[in-house]
């Protein structure tokens, strides 16, 4: 598995600095990172951990936790980017190389937890920036997390790119055995090209996959996000069609996908990235994308439709199990002379 030779990093560096928001001043730490990405962590003790959500989100829970900002992965596409703006840091590198720690997370989220006003709430994780990128490997926040979560008994479910929550896998049990508790495997797309190109400091897809095997004959419900949809990046059917395939064959309780969303500063940055490595499809994504931050309602549709079909699943209809999918996720009706996808050049 690719993340664990990131499990004993070694400290080359020490410093301090001050974050906004932030009443002590932050220990900087550089290790010796993969790829020999020069990131800095910055070791904060966080406030507070559990964030609610806006009501005005369209999601469908009211609570998250981050223990980091900022994440390595360096997805060209993350719409977490202008987070970090709030800490006096841009967007583009900064996001990728400047990472916030919560070193207090766990201690802190097992006190939130047992709050007299804390209602047990659905709390999800990885919804923002991935609790599980390489570093995890080193700070181990994610453990103590769990055993809050699973001595609460409050339900959760955790969405990540990274088979590093496979160590995690026994408290993750527990957790499913006392409470609500699903997990969701990010896979965009299984062309090398399309991956490295577009999430760079992410492992392997096909890794991602073979997580969600090995949760799932843990007893624990778990999905893949096919998102986002890129047009004429990672949305030809038969891209998809094959995670499909192999989603099933994985076991995958439920698959959803969206259509790529270019808000705020991510707007800027993903069209740099097009104009440095597919500037062929540069007039496609001024013409998608003139109007907003997302796509028109006749292109989501086509997007949606590349998940909703069911004919890709053969492995699923011979288990007699036909896959669910999350409430919305895919409900949007077919939209006829949709076969352009199918055309397009990849990288």
């Amino acid at each position: 598995m690719r993340s664990m030779r990131w499990n004993n990093l070694s400290l080359i560096e020490e410093e301090r600095a001050r974050l906004p928001g932030y009443r002590e001043d932050a220990v900087v730490r550089h290790f010796e990172a993969p790829d020999a990405v020069q990131t800095r962590f910055y070791e904060v003790r966080a406030k507070s951990i559990l964030n609610k959500v806006p009501e005005a989100s369209r999601v469908p829970f009211r609570w998250t936790i981050n223990p980091y900002r900022g994440c390595t992965h360096a997805c060209s596409y993350c719409f977490a980017r202008p987070t970090h703006t709030y800490l006096d840091f841009n967007a583009g590198a900064d996001f990728e190389r400047e990472i916030v720690v919560k070193v207090n997370a766990p201690e802190l989220l097992r006190t939130e937890l047992a709050r007299a006003s804390w209602r047990g709430e659905h709390v999800a994780l990885g919804t923002n920036t991935d609790p599980y990128q390489w570093v995890e490997g080193r700070y181990r926040l994610m453990p103590g997390i769990w055993e809050a979560m699973r001595d609460a008994a409050n339900p959760c479910s955790i969405l990540t790119k990274s088979p590093l929550l496979l160590r995690d896998l026994e408290l993750m049990r527990e957790v499913n055995e006392r409470s609500e508790f699903s997990a969701a495997l990010s896979v965009p797309t299984l062309d090398e090209r399309a991956w490295r190109a577009t999430e760079p400091h992410t492992p392997n897809p096909k890794a991602r996959l073979e997580a969600v095997a090995e949760l799932t004959r843990s007893g624990i419900k778990t999905g893949v996000l096919v998102a986002p949809l890129m047009p004429g990046i990672n949305d030809a059917p038969e891209q998809v069609a094959r995670i499909l395939e192999l989603a099933s064959e994985a076991g995958a309780a439920f698959v959803s996908g969206i259509a790529l969303h270019l808000r705020g500063e991510v707007r800027g940055l993903f069209f740099e990235w097009l104009e440095e490595n597919r500037p062929d499809l540069l007039p496609r994504y001024r013409e998608l994308y003139r109007r907003g931050a997302y796509v028109p309602a006749e292109e989501r549709r086509r997007i949606a439709e590349l998940v909703k079909d069911p004919d890709p699943f053969p492995a699923e209809r011979l288990r007699g199990r036909s896959l669910e999918r999350p409430p919305g996720g895919n409900d949007i009706p077919p939209q006829a002379g949709q076969k352009e996808a199918s055309q397009q050049k990849l990288f």
